[in-house]
């Protein structure tokens, strides 16, 4: 089977849970073909490329960062087709109308297959003229009505490196993406873009999956640009209208949905995905990684309370440090070691700043060094080389966040047999299942206190840290992963989608591509072709 594996600044060049999850699809079914087809983000991200198993066949790039005109020149008729569908879409974006956005959409992308590229039109004054008429149109909200030319301008910018996949060259050909059995969208929006083509075109089957929903993770972005003052309302209004009817179209045609979770699967049907085409699979980690501290329940400091991950204000460590001051006033000889996978260097400088008013320095008696009872580490130090060395340095993991989707660094920490405490939010409920302590977010009183009814009883906290470890290998391995997509992948195709040119994909038997006449074997006697052989 050849499946077309659709990325968006992730496989085969990112590093991190975005990227392994992919490779570990591919790796582990080398019974298959992939193709891989990625759009990259960075040309820092290109040299990065990680090493890939013999079955990837072909591996073809689209680059959204760098400048992509075609120098091509329009016809007249051109123009007034471009016009027209361009006008269809920005109507469809502007007055939350899906079918103009469809008929936009794919209109403009037989045009491109027809003519070529589109960039140049789509940064043309006409294209800024009918997206301002959409704009002024009765059904736009009011940000959007209030759009000025410099957010037209930098709307239509963002907006032709969102529809840059319309213009690639990846469907045509006997090997691209037309051409494949599965396509499988590796996320949501514009990597899922060339799939819809390939569907809408040559009837490829389209299979999306989400660990983090698109949709969702544009709005957090655009509230920090918010924030920050870096965008301007009218644009983060349009972006918005955007992300939402593409999302909503994606869900609509897709063939299969595999939410990472139930979180992220209550947004996709809420955007209008159906049920009986939904089906949660749970990320597939190496529980292999774990298993020296997972199978020793006694390992780590009783008195340590443990947190990993990136450091960065959706993490919240501001009331994580206010919490374990107050655990701290009950349990004076505990401690918190911070391990960052990653950081934001202003938010660290908060969060050193904040630790170093709480707990000032500490000393035994008058002649030795003060230290604190907060420590900033790193994944990979001299104390921690591995993470499964960082969560086994206590027997409590904590996770403070206010913003998660699925938490893989809880994960990871069940597999290595911690008792955890969690904020509620995001898929946390989902992954612990009952097997650790969650809290409200944003409430450091409760935090501390369900931390410390786990270091007042270890056997407890022991309990809770097995069934964890047991709950994590039987829903979150890589096993059960690519199981799961085996099975998807089989049912996509017992489905029998019948592409343009009437075939259905594995109508012709593999042996029929076989040099010689294998219908008719040697040792079978050879038909008589009299005619009264055939009476």
């Amino acid at each position: 089977m050849r499946i077309g594996l659709l990325t968006e600044g992730g496989y085969p060049y990112a590093t991190g849970e975005a990227r392994l999850w992919c490779d570990r699809l591919v790796r582990g079914l080398p019974q298959h073909e992939f193709e891989l087809y990625a759009l990259s983000r960075s040309a820092e991200q290109e040299r990065a490329r990680v090493p890939l198993p013999e079955h990837v066949t072909q591996v073809r790039t689209a680059p959204l960062w760098a400048p992509a005109d075609d120098g091509r020149s329009y016809s007249r008729r051109e123009r007034r087709r471009f016009a027209d569908r361009f006008k269809e879409l920005v109507r469809g974006i502007c007055a939350g109308e899906p079918e103009p956005f469809a008929s936009g959409l794919y209109g403009l992308a037989e045009l491109a297959r027809e003519q070529g590229g589109l960039y140049a039109a789509l940064r043309s004054e006409s294209a800024v003229r009918a997206l301002e008429a959409a704009c002024r149109a009765p059904g736009a909200s009011r940000t959007v009505q209030a759009a000025q030319v410099t957010d037209l301008l930098e709307f239509v910018d963002e907006l032709e490196r969102m529809l840059r996949p319309l213009s690639l060259d990846w469907y045509e050909e006997p090997g691209g993406l037309g051409a494949v059995d599965i396509s499988h969208a590796a996320a949501g929006g514009v990597a899922a873009l060339p799939g819809l083509l390939a569907k809408r075109f040559f009837g490829v089957p389209l299979l999306v999956t989400e660990y983090g929903v698109q949709l969702r993770a544009h709005y957090l972005a655009q509230l920090d640009a918010q924030h920050a003052a870096e965008t301007r309302p009218a644009v983060r209004a349009l972006l918005a209208a955007f992300h939402l009817r593409l999302a909503a179209e994606i869900y609509a045609r897709a063939d299969f949905l595999t939410p990472g979770n139930a979180h992220a699967r209550r947004w996709q049907e809420r955007c209008g995905a159906t049920r009986e085409r939904l089906r949660t699979v749970y990320p597939g980690m190496e529980a292999d990684r774990f298993a020296t501290v997972g199978e020793a329940a006694d390992c780590g400091d009783p008195d340590t309370l443990v947190w990993v991950g990136r450091i960065e204000p959706a993490k919240d460590l501001i009331a994580l440090l206010h919490a374990f001051a107050e655990v701290r006033r009950a349990a004076p000889e505990t401690r918190l070691r911070l391990f960052a996978t990653a950081v934001a260097p202003g938010y660290l400088a908060d969060c050193r700043s904040l630790a170093a008013q709480l707990f000032p320095d500490e000393a035994a008696d008058s002649v030795t060094v003060g230290e604190s009872p907060v420590t900033f580490e790193e994944v990979g130090g001299p104390d921690a080389p591995s993470p499964a060395e960082a969560y086994g340095a206590g027997r409590v993991v904590v996770l403070s966040s206010v913003i998660e989707g699925f938490p893989i660094t809880l994960a990871e920490a069940m597999f290595c047999g911690r008792a955890t405490v969690s904020t509620d939010v995001g898929a946390v409920c989902e992954v612990i299942g009952g097997t650790g302590l969650v809290v409200p977010p944003r409430n450091p009183r409760a935090l501390a206190e369900a931390c410390l009814s786990l270091l007042r009883d270890p056997e407890r906290a022991q309990r809770l840290g097995a069934a964890a470890r047991a709950r994590a290998l039987e829903l979150f391995t890589v096993e059960q992963n690519v199981a799961a997509f085996q099975e998807i992948y089989l049912r996509l195709l017992a489905k029998g989608s019948v592409r343009p040119d009437g075939e259905v994909p594995f109508a012709r038997p593999p042996e029929a591509r076989v040099p010689g006449h294998w219908t008719s074997p040697t040792w079978a006697p050879a038909p008589d072709p009299t005619p009264e052989a055939a009476v």
